[in-house]
């Protein structure tokens, strides 16, 4: 992310997946995170509602975007999406993950890479996204 924060991308993100039928977890770095997260999903826009839910509202199975700081997929989602530096432990257990990483964040980018080196090690099918000056999205590998 180049323009904007996780925070303000996400909800796009979200919609579209919301829209496809999928199930999403997205995992953030701490407790504090998920709060904060969970927070600004029921008030990032006035206009519209992105079914959410963390570990403080309950109904898990019931949720389809699950919000936590742990290795959890309660929700049965498809989809991770890591923010805030947050990496994912098992990703073969999801049909597509999505390391959010804003490009101020020097650290996370550079774990990132490395964690990309170790996915394609792996076998896994790779795409990089980088964020436009007019906030859509370049593919870039």
């Amino acid at each position: 992310l180049r323009t904007r924060t996780a925070e303000q991308a996400l909800p796009e993100i979200l919609a579209k997946a919301i829209e496809g039928g999928r199930r999403v977890v997205v995992k953030t770095a701490d407790e504090k995170a998920v709060a904060s997260l969970n927070d600004y999903l029921w008030t990032f826009n006035a206009d519209s509602f992105l079914p959410h839910g963390c570990k403080k509202d309950g109904h898990a199975t019931d949720q389809p975007i699950w919000i936590t700081a742990d290795n959890d997929n309660t929700n049965g989602a498809e989809i991770l999406i890591t923010t805030g530096g947050a990496a994912p432990e098992t990703p073969e257990n999801y049909a597509l993950c999505c390391e959010m990483l804003e490009d101020r964040e020097t650290e996370q980018v550079a774990a990132a890479r490395e964690r990309w080196k170790s996915y394609k090690e792996r076998g896994f099918d790779l795409i990089y996204y980088q964020q436009t000056d007019k906030g859509g999205w370049e593919k870039k590998a």
